[in-house]
């Protein structure tokens, strides 16, 4: 089967399965979306949104966040990892964006200068706080693409560009939430066993299958 048809296929499982796709992290504008996606790296989602309430209540906008000590919002995010780097991050992200003049904009060039802002929080914010078509790539992801056979798994740029390639551009930014969706509810890392999966059991090839029974 090729790559389209193997695309196609999946999409319409993912539709009919996750025919909403709220986004997981608790926001109420592109800044406080901004915010919980830098804070979710390498945390849970369930954790950030644990954290949040209390770092929003102290300062849900880049003024009040850049009058906090670094060390004050470390003290509330302490809970979520990397929180000493992130906590720097967050202060002197919120000092670039008065310093901009204009906020948080849908430009990826701006959002991607932003400390501790990487392509993929940035291709969040752009798809779910300004619903421009984007494709984050995140670890649920790119082994689930990998696994199916719509990428090699080389590194995540690639995984980005092949899953643009497959599914249609209209469909990128409930297409990403889908997929993550599906890998926490039956494709997860550890233990998994491809053959019962209602994805991997007709999409990844044999020798992905006995490969991951080895491990």
């Amino acid at each position: 089967m090729k790559r389209m048809e193997k695309a196609e296929r999946i999409g319409k499982m993912l539709d009919e399965l996750y025919p909403e796709t709220p986004v997981p992290l608790d926001h109420s504008d592109p800044y406080t979306l901004l915010v919980a996606v830098m804070l979710s790296a390498q945390t849970t989602d369930k954790k950030v949104n644990e954290v949040t309430p209390a770092l929003f209540s102290a300062a849900s906008t880049p003024e009040e966040m850049a009058k906090l000590e670094t060390a004050d919002i470390q003290e509330i995010i302490r809970e979520i990892g990397l929180a000493p780097t992130k906590a720097k991050n967050l202060r002197r992200m919120a000092e670039q964006i008065i310093d901009s003049g204009h906020g948080i904009i849908p430009e990826w060039e701006f959002l991607e200068s932003l400390a501790g802002v990487g392509h993929k929080t940035a291709s969040v914010v752009m798809a779910q706080a300004f619903d421009i078509p984007a494709f984050p790539v995140d670890t649920h992801i790119h082994r689930l693409a990998a696994r199916w056979g719509l990428s090699n798994g080389s590194n995540v740029e690639r995984t980005e560009r092949d899953l643009k390639a497959v599914f249609p551009r209209e469909t990128w930014n409930s297409r990403h939430l889908q997929i993550i969706f599906f890998g926490r509810e039956y494709c997860p890392a550890r233990n998994h066993d491809l053959t019962q999966c209602p994805i991997c059991s007709w999409a990844a090839t044999k020798k992905r299958i006995a490969e991951e029974r080895r491990r």
